[in-house]
């Protein structure tokens, strides 16, 4: 009993004469900011697919390659398309109007033939029917001038129509010709798999005769020199999120270093499962180097206060109560926080001692 005595007196005075932790407000700046992490995307990154089912048959790129629009990056094996493209462009050029154009002169001709023989029956006829009127010859040869005339009319018509049918047909037929090349000129094309802008080829997932669908991600593009940073926001910090932000950046490839940038896009959606919306950033000053899907974490800056009074932030009890050297509890009201500190906005002068709170 004797020793347990003796144990509270030591212990009592070890915690009497253990120094409590004192400090002062300080003024200072002081930003209040949004966690969020992400990756590096190159500036218009996109995956390339194929349009049709099939093998492989040449790949003409490598990675890290440099691409231009319209590069090819492999080809797909499509024989039996080639040969229908083949058969189109020899349709085409069998339809080609210059390639009618005898037919079309031969048309012409016959309306010029019948265009004469009218010209002649319907002076042969206005004759015979002007002596017909002086009595002169027969009602029969006159009818025979009349029939010849009509007969004249009607094949001089004809021609003409035949020309107008044949000629529209002709031109039908070679636009129509044209269009299926342009469609097998297409599909063809459909067999090449291209670059959609300027940039590098960052990876290529298929190599000669793998089989591909159009389900299958082919390649990675992006811009060589640009990038952007994709960032996950939680849906409660979103409606904080504004265009033109400032985003402290720090990345795992560059220890020890922050680097500054800024929203300039906020994807107006979320994401269901991971509860998130994609806000999108662009480095003001970036790294030397850069590559795409390295992460990064940032604090997103939503205010700044210059010249603020701050204290620690495990100085502050819960209900926004410190205490005083004197031991007292005072309430105070708050402002801005960050990670370490918190600013009061009354309660305190920068003269006011406090005592950290045993925790």
């Amino acid at each position: 009993m004797k020793r347990l005595h003796y144990t509270l007196i030591i212990l009592s005075f070890i915690a009497c004469n253990k120094k409590e932790e004192t400090t002062k407000p300080t003024k200072s700046s002081i930003s209040e900011s949004i966690y969020a992490s992400g990756t590096v995307k190159s500036k218009n990154q996109y995956q390339a697919f194929a349009t049709v089912s099939g093998i492989i048959e040449e790949v003409l790129v490598s990675e890290g390659d440099s691409l231009q629009i319209g590069t090819v990056l492999l080809k797909i094996s499509n024989k039996a398309q080639q040969f229908n493209l083949e058969n189109a462009e020899l349709a085409a050029n069998f339809s080609d109007i210059a390639a009618n154009q005898g037919k079309l002169n031969d048309a012409k001709q016959l309306i010029e033939l019948s265009k004469r023989k009218l010209k002649s029956d319907s002076l042969l006829y206005t004759r015979q029917q002007s002596l017909w009127n002086q009595k002169i010859g027969s009602k029969v040869e006159l009818e025979q001038r009349e029939l010849a005339f009509q007969n004249s009319s009607s094949n001089y018509y004809s021609a003409v129509v035949k020309y107008n049918d044949l000629k529209r047909q002709l031109e039908f037929n070679a636009a129509q010709s044209k269009k299926n090349v342009n469609i097998s000129s297409k599909i063809e094309d459909d067999y090449t798999v291209k670059s959609e802008i300027n940039g590098k080829l960052y990876s290529l997932t298929k190599s000669k005769g793998d089989l591909i669908t159009p389900q299958i991600p082919l390649a990675v593009i992006g811009d060589a020199k640009k990038f952007i940073i994709e960032l996950q926001v939680d849906e409660y910090d979103i409606l904080f999120i504004k265009k033109g932000l400032n985003v402290m950046v720090t990345l795992d490839s560059y220890k020890d270093k922050v680097f500054k940038a800024a929203i300039t896009k906020i994807n107006p959606i979320m994401n269901e499962r991971t509860k998130t919306f994609l806000v999108e950033a662009e480095f003001i000053n970036a790294p030397e180097i850069l590559y795409p899907n390295i992460s990064l974490e940032a604090n997103i800056i939503i205010q700044t206060k210059e010249n603020a009074l701050l204290i620690p932030r495990n100085y502050l009890l819960p209900n926004n109560k410190v205490i005083n050297a004197n031991g007292d509890t005072i309430a105070v009201q708050t402002g801005l926080k960050d990670y370490q500190k918190i600013e009061v906005i009354s309660g305190l002068t920068e003269n006011d001692e406090l005592i950290k709170p045993v925790k």
